[in-house]
């Protein structure tokens, strides 16, 4: 049945593209989060999962790009739809494709080239010796799989728009479940520990890339030929302004863990447990990144549901149909009010749940430090969900700007500045988890006020 973008019921638009939306993006966050699930019940243990911790900064830049022309390129597409602009919209998605190879890898040659630069960078240090190992394996290995997973999570972006989210779900899922097959049989079967978890990875990617690819031959709304591809300067710009969001949003998850990891190293043995000794490194290196991940999944859910309203927002905008417009922006902020307090419930009254998935027999300051982590560090995941959405929903409306400054402003000009004020006042890595519930309130403070002046702008 075709689907009418300006005049379909909204409730029913939204589940038909968020609910494939939300599964792909929650299936493309467990890629991280499972292999942290099998290394935690390895041999490798915290020491494997603080190493993650240390990579995965460099896999969220891969993501971030990815993001910034896969979701440019698709909210120009629907952009250029709503105007009744084929050819444009074709060229967007075409422009968009060739830009995802050409930065994968350019990534890739940086990640093998420089990855003792890198985990240097991201808070791994050379003096623990078996972490460091293990971080450097993992990066070296994930290097190679980043064209696959870049190109793969930047045509997601296409696909959905196209009006076929459930053949990017099933893109990504097919991935994901690879993963989880593989994960075990390297891991504890072929016993490569950290290696194999990377290897179970980089397969799962190739397989949601051969799927995506195949879309192209099989599109509805845009055609990938010899004219599509050919890079456009104008069209480029217009893609990556409107993907700029994106990829700041995910690079301020790289400034966040970077920040959280060196304030870690330098003050983890200067915080005294309430058994008497010090929180060290590895510990709050491997719960930080796990709460990261655990977050991750939350928010993931959270994009999935703004960007199922984004061909509808994107469609009617062109349209000029602004009613519609609110409709599906109010829409999607209570439905993700409701998922933020969900969240907020289980990581307040839950935490030992949630960190024993990742591991069993843990010190008992480990347990402890992930107590700290997960109520407050995530205690304001209310505010986060509403905050991300709104970023989204502006990118949406084509405010790439007010949608940017928002995306910067919770992460970069909120939370670095207070959780490195706290730290070095308290020389505590338990106090500066304060910083993120600072900077939760902050920025939704912000994100209201932005939403709000630009439907005023719109509807004038």
């Amino acid at each position: 049945m075709k689907i009418d973008l300006g005049k379909d019921k909204i409730s029913k638009l939204i589940k038909k593209f968020a609910i494939p939306c939300v599964i792909s993006m929650v299936v493309a966050a467990l890629y991280n989060i499972v292999d942290q699930i099998f290394i935690g019940w390895s041999d490798a243990g915290t020491f494997g999962n603080a190493a993650t911790n240390i990579v995965y900064p460099f896999t969220v830049i891969a993501l971030a790009f990815s993001l910034l022309i896969g979701d440019g390129a698709a909210a120009l597409f629907n952009l250029s739809l709503g105007a009744k602009n084929k050819k444009k919209a074709s060229k967007s998605i075409g422009n968009g494709f060739i830009l995802l190879i050409i930065i994968s890898i350019i990534l890739t040659i940086i990640g093998i080239v420089f990855s003792n630069q890198i985990l240097n960078i991201f808070g791994g240090n050379p003096k623990e010796m078996k972490c460091y190992q293990y971080a450097k394996d993992y990066l070296r290995i994930i290097c190679y799989g980043l064209p696959f997973y870049m190109i793969g999570q930047g045509l997601n972006a296409s696909i959905r728009s196209d009006g076929s989210p459930k053949y990017a779900m099933i893109a990504t899922v097919i991935g994901a479940i690879s993963n989880i097959i593989l994960d075990p049989i390297f891991i504890f079967i072929f016993k490569m520990s950290v290696k194999g978890a990377a290897i179970a990875t980089i397969i799962g990617q190739i397989l949601t890339f051969i799927v995506s690819i195949f879309y192209l031959k099989k599109s509805k709304s845009f055609q990938i030929d010899q004219k599509s591809i050919q890079l456009d300067k104008k069209i480029c710009k217009q893609v990556v302004s409107l993907g700029l969001a994106s990829l700041i949003t995910q690079l301020a998850i790289v400034v966040i863990i970077a920040v959280a990891n060196n304030l870690v190293a330098q003050y983890g043995y200067r915080t005294i447990s309430s058994s008497g000794a010090a929180y060290g490194v590895v510990i709050p290196l491997a719960v930080i990144g796990i709460c990261m991940k655990v977050f991750g999944i939350v928010v993931s859910i959270v994009i999935g549901v703004s960007l199922g309203g984004m061909p509808i927002i994107g469609f009617n905008m062109g349209a000029k149909n602004i009613r519609r417009v609110k409709e599906t922006i109010q829409y999607i902020l209570v439905t993700n009010f409701i998922i933020g307090f969900l969240a907020f419930i289980v990581f307040e009254f839950f935490p030992i749940l949630i960190i024993s998935i990742f591991g069993n027999g843990n010190s008992f300051e480990y347990f402890e430090y992930a107590k700290y982590c997960l109520r407050i560090f995530l205690g304001g995941i209310i505010f986060t969900c509403m905050t991300k959405s709104m970023s989204i929903l502006l990118q949406s409306m084509g405010s790439s700007f007010k949608s940017t400054v928002l995306a910067l402003a919770r992460d970069v000009c909120f939370f670095v500045p207070a959780i490195v004020i706290i730290a070095t006042a308290s020389h505590s890595v338990v106090t500066m988890l304060w910083s993120a519930i600072i900077a939760d309130i902050l920025a939704f403070v912000l994100g209201s006020l932005l939403l709000k002046s630009e439907l005023k702008k719109q509807i004038r």
